[in-house]
C-alpha cells in the first residue's frame, strides 16, 4: 500500500478538502498521513482514515520529512499558500528539500496534486 502525506496551509484547507472529496476513492486505497489540523479535517469532513502528526508549526512538517527520508512516504501533497508568511518556513523548506533529495513526488498546488493521484501505478 502506498503512503501519501497530505498537508495544507490554513488558507488552503478548503482546497485540500475539496481535492480529497473529489479523489476520495483513490486516496482511500492509500495509507494517509497528515499534519494535525489537516488530518483532523480530512477525517471529519471527508471520512478518510488518516494518521496525524503534530501541527506544522509544532514540528509536524519535520516529522513528515523524517518519514520521507526513511523511505516511508511515496508522495507528498502539500498545498502551500505562497502569499502568506509562515513562522515555520525552515521546516517547510526542509520537507521540500527532503522530497527532492529522495526523489519523492511533491505537489504544492491542486493541479499537481491531481496529476499525482491520476498517475497510473501510484496506487497499484
Amino acid at each position: 500500500m502506498k503512503t501519501i502525506a497530505l498537508i495544507a496551509h490554513d488558507g488552503k484547507k478548503a482546497e485540500i478538502l475539496q481535492f480529497a472529496n473529489d479523489n476520495k476513492r483513490a486516496l482511500a486505497k492509500c495509507a494517509l498521513i497528515a499534519t494535525k489540523t489537516t488530518g483532523t479535517l480530512l477525517k471529519e469532513h471527508v471520512g478518510l482514515k488518516v494518521k496525524c502528526y503534530k501541527s506544522g508549526p509544532m514540528g509536524g512538517d519535520a516529522e513528515i520529512a523524517a518519514q520521507v527520508a526513511n523511505n516511508k512516504v511515496d508522495a507528498v501533497i502539500f498545498i502551500t499558500d505562497p502569499l502568506d508568511a509562515h513562522p515555520h518556513d525552515p521546516d517547510i523548506h526542509g520537507l521540500m528539500r527532503v522530497c527532492n533529495v529522495h526523489n519523492v513526488p511533491l505537489a504544492t498546488n491542486i493541479a499537481t496534486a491531481k496529476l499525482i493521484v491520476s498517475t497510473k501505478g501510484l496506487f497499484s
